[in-house]
């Protein structure tokens, strides 16, 4: 976005807040992602709430109970590289669309479920919406912001997971109470709830203008009478490779550590006689505004990988109040400040992510790293769930997933580049840097 005055300074050359330096139609873009993103966290985080109610009414294992997380994360992998590469064939809006509505769609047929096996299966393919929404949304933002706002963009976006974790969390303290009249009744509102998200996509139709960066390029090469050859084959040419071999293991040590946090959390709680709502709304505040700090941070001289790795750091720290201690005031603490650390080092993901490709292969590229990696990550609530069927209690299974996650993520950022500065070329993908800064 091209500016008469120095980013940040109004026509007199006075500061002014960043937040006025966003468009209409740039925050339109913001709020359809971030809605999006938070209600896909609603849909997917309700399930952490209502393990013990279906191992109660299927008859089935921790382990199997876990699965249910397992098989969603595993075919986001599907929705991910699907949606990200027609993201770059036909725009960022289509796919976001779609997206939401095919997981609203399968939230809702959840809670018909008559058997595990029948519950399994929709929540795969739930999974394929819920990646498609990443994919689709990152880019559509990122790249309609200004380059030096896309730190705090990055941060506000991410935390939208932590408010639909925060949703979940209230819907199920004072609903599930109201309709868990009756056997197998409860749980299934729980998911029928998560049909409300289709009705954002009247809305987005009619409100939410395509990537001004992705319509640049399919200008040019309109003008060239050229086309973008797939741009799932080009993430694996030899220039991007490295790039994705490296995103895609990282993403994996963020959902490890993620889920290795959450998945198993309020299970943790309720075993532990402690009700759910105040830690979780400590940890899923904690993490929306960690999310913006760390987001923030990485448009300064910590960069993307000095802000990640701190907070992973801070992370591993915090452990020992967040699931060991028997101190209910401390285990507050605890999760306020896991949420500030290691939930809150997300917020520099979309931004590095879509900094990392060029605009041909950016849907595609950020979406396949962060859903392939969500497949490396989906064996999280399987193996928390097998530790425990093993006989190692929640709370050390728990300490050992999340100490080993969180120091895998900051060595895979430590690893790669630095990405903060990074400038997107619309018409001219070789003026789009991979992964480098100049």
């Amino acid at each position: 976005m091209e500016q008469s005055t120095p980013a940040g300074t109004g026509q007199t050359g006075r500061p002014i807040p960043w937040y006025r330096e966003v468009t209409a139609d740039q925050w339109r873009a913001f709020f359809a992602c971030f809605m999006g993103w938070v209600l896909d966290g609603f849909d997917f985080t309700i399930l952490t709430f209502i393990l013990v109610d279906l191992e109660h009414s299927f008859t089935v294992s921790k382990a199997l109970a876990g699965a249910l997380g397992t098989v969603t994360l595993l075919f986001r992998v599907a929705g991910g590289i699907g949606a990200g590469t027609a993201a770059d064939k036909w725009g960022r809006k289509l796919p976001l669309m779609f997206s939401i509505l095919w997981y609203s769609l399968f939230a809702f047929l959840s809670g018909f479920s008559t058997s595990y096996a029948m519950l399994f299966g929709l929540r795969a393919l739930f999974g394929i919406g819920m990646g498609g929404v990443w994919a689709a949304a990152m880019p559509l933002t990122i790249e309609h912001w200004p380059k030096h706002l896309r730190g705090i963009a990055s941060g506000l976006l991410q935390g939208g997971w932590s408010w639909g974790f925060m949703l979940s969390t209230l819907v199920y303290t004072f609903v599930y109470p109201l309709v868990n009249t009756r056997p197998d009744f409860g749980w299934r509102v729980m998911f029928w709830i998560g049909v409300l998200p289709a009705l954002m996509i009247f809305w987005i139709v009619k409100q939410v203008k395509e990537s001004p960066v992705w319509l640049a390029r399919q200008g040019h090469l309109k003008e060239r009478r050229q086309t973008d050859q797939v741009s799932l084959v080009r993430i694996f040419q030899p220039d991007l490779i490295g790039v994705t071999l490296q995103t895609s293991i990282l993403m994996g040590a963020f959902i490890f550590s993620y889920h290795s946090l959450t998945f198993w959390y309020p299970t943790f709680l309720r075993t532990s006689h402690l009700a759910p709502l105040r830690f979780l709304v400590a940890f899923n505040a904690g993490s929306i505004a960690g999310a913006f700090i760390w987001g923030h941070l990485s448009e300064s001289r910590l960069g993307r990988r000095g802000s990640a790795i701190l907070a992973m750091l801070g992370g591993v720290a915090t452990m020992p109040i967040y699931v060991l201690s028997h101190d209910a005031t401390l285990l507050w603490i605890g999760a306020l400040l896991m949420g500030l650390t290691a939930s809150g080092a997300w917020g520099v993901v979309p931004s590095y992510l879509t900094e990392r490709f060029p605009t041909a292969a950016r849907g595609v590229g950020a979406g396949f790293a962060y859903h392939v990696g969500a497949g490396l990550g989906s064996f999280t609530p399987f193996l928390i769930g097998a530790l425990q069927d093993r006989g190692m209690a929640l709370p050390h299974a728990m300490m050992l997933c999340i100490t080993t996650s969180c120091l895998l993520v900051a060595l895979m950022m430590w690893i790669g580049p630095e990405t903060r500065g990074v400038a997107f070329a619309g018409a001219d993908e070789a003026g789009d840097t991979v992964g480098l800064v100049h």
